[in-house]
């Protein structure tokens, strides 16, 4: 399965253009829907510009030089969930979202149903595997509203972190921003994406968070006038930055 110097592995190559996932191109390799050059494709193979590509009958233009993935900011109401298709018929993310042709949108991680705020897609497998990677500790940025108020010694555990069924977890940064009735608002910071994080974190100390808006993921800062429902798509210029 080597890679010779003049192409980049097939499954890399048509997922980095946004055709499909890498496992769902693997998928396709072995039910030998792919051609490359009028030869049934294998898994691995390098491919160039140059090369003619067949997947399911459609004729695929490589073009490396010139594309750059398509990338789309989106405020997420809550009551949306981030899946294509939903078996209890609600709707998804992906009902909002522009039709494109000859790819797909790809969500950089998730957020729950009652989570609303900044989401990322991209038409690039590679670059939402990337963002996605714990190893990279890309920081997330929440304002969370919570039934109750921390003390000190609270805050300073879950900077500290505490140890939950999946493992440590913590706040990089915790910052009170005022209350409202029983209610207290907070803006937390985490270096990692996982099921239900900051609800856990909070849930430790009994309290129940009811309103939960993500305003950040990495570089990215969710727009003040993005109406939620709504999207913006990046220029090339901020894309290739």
């Amino acid at each position: 399965n080597s890679v010779n110097s003049s192409g980049i592995r097939i499954q890399k190559a048509l997922s980095q253009i946004g055709i499909a996932s890498r496992r769902e191109i693997e998928n396709a390799i072995i039910e030998k829907r792919i051609s490359v050059n009028n030869k049934l494709a294998k898994l691995g193979q390098p491919v160039s510009n140059t090369d003619r590509i067949i997947f399911d009958g459609k004729l695929i233009k490589l073009n490396f030089d010139k594309i750059l993935p398509r990338i789309l900011i989106y405020n997420k109401p809550e009551g949306e969930i981030v899946s294509k298709k939903d078996p209890k018929g609600r709707l998804t993310v992906f009902d909002n979202l522009p039709i494109i042709k000859n790819a797909k949108w790809i969500s950089i991680g998730r957020l729950d149903f009652n989570t609303s705020g900044l989401l990322i897609f991209t038409t690039d497998g590679n670059f939402a595997n990337r963002l996605m990677h714990p190893r990279y500790e890309i920081e997330r940025e929440y304002s969370v509203r919570v039934h109750g108020k921390l003390n000190n010694n609270q805050i300073i555990e879950l900077k500290s972190g505490i140890k939950l069924e999946d493992g440590l977890a913590q706040f990089q940064k915790i910052i009170h921003k005022g209350g409202e009735r029983s209610n207290n608002w907070y803006q937390v910071i985490l270096k990692e994406g996982r099921n239900r994080e900051v609800r856990r974190l909070f849930e430790v100390f009994n309290m129940t968070v009811n309103r939960l808006i993500r305003i950040r993921f990495g570089e990215i800062r969710l727009p003040l006038n993005l109406q939620k429902g709504s999207y913006i798509e990046l220029s090339q210029s901020q894309v290739s930055s």
